[in-house]
């Protein structure tokens, strides 16, 4: 399978502002199981809550689907703006589950880490119980910090990872 391209997402594009809504559902409803909590804030949010979050995404497309000869979004990675010296908060990474275990979110986190964030501090936060996701980023260089629990029934890990 080839690589699949990466490149900035524009969610004022109804097709991609919808594939990532449809892609942000059905991941974290993935990780609500993974996790015994479906009370994940981004499974209650709407297609508007989606695109007025003030985040930068990035996409991995796939050439599969009837989506066109740009292809259609396979997964996404979005984050927080944040001025130099301040570390880069991830907001989320997903990825299709009909294309789980093919390596996309790897892609997109290198890219970002090398191609975008590279020598800055970058923090991010998963359900402490989401394996897959606590073991990605500490292959890819994330340190674990302290656990916390924003709600009762939550564990969330905390990682970082110096640039």
């Amino acid at each position: 399978m080839p690589t699949p391209p990466v490149r900035p997402l524009d969610l004022t594009d109804d097709r991609t502002a919808r594939a990532v809504h449809r892609i942000g559902l059905a991941a974290y409803a993935v990780e609500a199981e993974l996790i015994g909590f479906d009370g994940i804030p981004a499974l209650g949010e709407s297609l508007a809550d989606l695109r007025a979050r003030p985040l930068r995404w990035l996409g991995a497309m796939s050439s599969e689907g009837s989506e066109g000869a740009e292809g259609a979004v396979a997964g996404f990675l979005a984050w927080e703006e944040t001025p130099p010296g301040e570390p880069v908060r991830l907001d989320r990474l997903c990825v299709d589950p009909a294309r789980f275990r093919r390596g996309i979110a790897s892609l997109l986190l290198r890219h970002a880490l090398t191609e975008l964030f590279a020598g800055r501090v970058v923090e991010v936060t998963t359900g402490a119980a989401n394996a897959p996701a606590v073991t990605l980023y500490e292959r890819l260089g994330f340190v674990r910090g302290a656990d916390f629990s924003p709600v009762p029934g939550l564990t969330m890990a905390s990682f970082r990872r110096h640039g």
